[in-house]
Parts: structure tokens; sequence; C-alpha cells
């Protein structure tokens, strides 16, 4: 006899295994069967339709009538149905005992670590080039008012930077402003120069200086980008900061308006 798969499937979502799915409508189909006859019509191994049968019989879906060989038949399926429903429903109250009760356990234990922070939440350090980058990209587009530069070669971010050149006119447009210092060497790389360029078009203001400390980005007097090159292994193993902390990006602003004052304005060298 072949089964309705998706009765099988139904039964099976009402809590019973596929193997006793499989037995309970083979038994429906006729007054009785031996095990051996259920085996075979349902496809369930021999070894295991004992098993199968016993636990239909606790669950109150199948009765056996002993004899020389004993048989087996169905209970009527609304009867069935229904002795399987209040199984479900009977779990389904016990597991809402229990969520309760695990939420009333959790719940002071969720509201103190909510009083938890990490001292040094406000700073993440950043190794990988790919994650600087991006962290780089991110500060460009969040930046609503301002967003001040400092940049000297290696750089991370792409020469053709378009996503910074969009973040500076959609700066520009709010009323915003885009400053940046770069040193000369960074402007002997043609793509480099090309790029600010670019950055000029789109209405970053532009000064270039001899030489500067460090790579810097400080966005709305509030985010801070910053690398430490590693005075050790020199300058070929960077690690950034990112730091959101006002105070320390006010006092990074002046440093860089006293290095913005006193760097060459107006024309970069490719237009000199």
């Amino acid at each position: 006899m072949e089964l309705d798969d998706s009765a099988v499937n139904d039964l099976v979502a009402l809590g019973l295994p596929r193997y006793e799915a499989r037995v309970y409508l083979t038994l429906v189909t006729r007054a009785s069967y031996t095990a051996a006859e259920v085996a075979r019509a349902a496809d369930v191994p021999r070894q295991r339709v004992y098993d199968v049968l016993d636990s239909l019989v606790r669950r109150r879906l199948t009765v056996m009538r002993p004899g020389r060989v004993a048989t087996f038949s169905a209970v009527a399926p609304e009867l069935a149905l229904a002795r399987l429903m209040a199984l479900q429903r009977e779990s389904l109250e016990r597991l809402n005992a229990v969520s309760a009760a695990l939420a009333t356990a959790l719940l002071p234990v969720w509201s103190a670590g909510r009083t938890h922070t990490d001292p040094l939440d406000y700073i993440e350090v950043l190794r990988d080039p790919k994650a600087i980058a991006e962290r780089f990209a991110s500060i460009q587009g969040q930046a609503a008012h301002e967003l001040l530069s400092f940049c000297k070669p290696p750089f991370v971010a792409p020469a053709a930077n378009n996503e910074g050149i969009a973040a500076v006119r959609r700066l520009r447009r709010s009323g915003g402003t885009a400053r940046a210092v770069y040193t000369h060497d960074a402007l002997d790389d043609g793509q480099v120069l090309e790029n600010v360029r670019r950055f000029g078009e789109s209405g970053e203001e532009a000064r270039v200086a001899p030489a500067l400390p460090l790579k810097l980005v400080i966005a709305d007097a509030s985010q801070v980008l910053c690398d430490m090159p590693d005075p050790v292994a020199g300058t070929r193993a960077t690690t950034a900061l990112y730091i959101e902390h006002p105070a320390l990006a006010t006092c990074l602003r002046i440093a860089f308006q006293a290095v913005w004052d006193q760097a060459q304005s107006g024309r970069t060298q490719g237009e000199q």
C-alpha cells in the first residue's frame, strides 16, 4: 500500500515519529493487522515494528487484541487526533511554564548587564587594511557637518575613492566643510594627484604640507580615525585607532587647524 506522504507529514507535525505515523495510517486501512503484516504494509523494519506498535498502544492510538497471534487495530481517527492534540497542548503548556520561569530568572541578569560598560568601548583597534579602508569609508559617509583629513602615504583606500567624493559632494550641498592636508610626496603619485583634483572639483578644500605626523580623519568633532605606525616594525606595520570621543576629537581638531594654517594654500603641485 502506498502511504500518502502529506498525511504522514501531518501526523509527524502533530508529534508522532515517522514510523509510528506510517504504521497508524496503515492500520486505519482495515480492521486489524498482525505485527508482521503491518511491518510489510507500512514498509517499517520488522525489528522495529514491535516497539512502534507498543508506543502507539501507550499513546492510546492503537488497540492490541491478544490471541495465538496478537493483532492490532487503529483507534478511530477523530479520537486519535483529539488525543494527539491534547498531548500537544500539554506540551505547549509545559513549555510556556518553562519559558515564563526562565524569563523571570534571566531578567535581573539581563538588566544588570545593561549597566556594565567596558571602559574602552569607544575605542576600536584595526590592523587589517581592508577593515581600515571600510572604517574610513564609513566615517566619510556618516559625516554630517565637517570632515578633516591628514593625507599621507601609504593609502589604504583605493586611489579612485568614488564613495569619498560622493560624501564630500553631499557634505558641501548641506553647507558642511571638507578640508584635507596632503604631503608633497603624496602628490608625486599621478593617481593620487588626479584623485585630489577630483575631490577639489567636488568641493574639498586642500592644502599641502612638507610632512604630517600621521594619517588622521576627524568627522563632526566627534569621530577620529588615526594611524599609529609601529615604532619597532617601522612604517610597514600600522595599527589604526577608531575613537568616538568628542573631547579628543576637539583637541585633534585644534591640532589640524594649526597645521592647516601653516600649510600651503591654493593650488596643488600638479596645477603649479
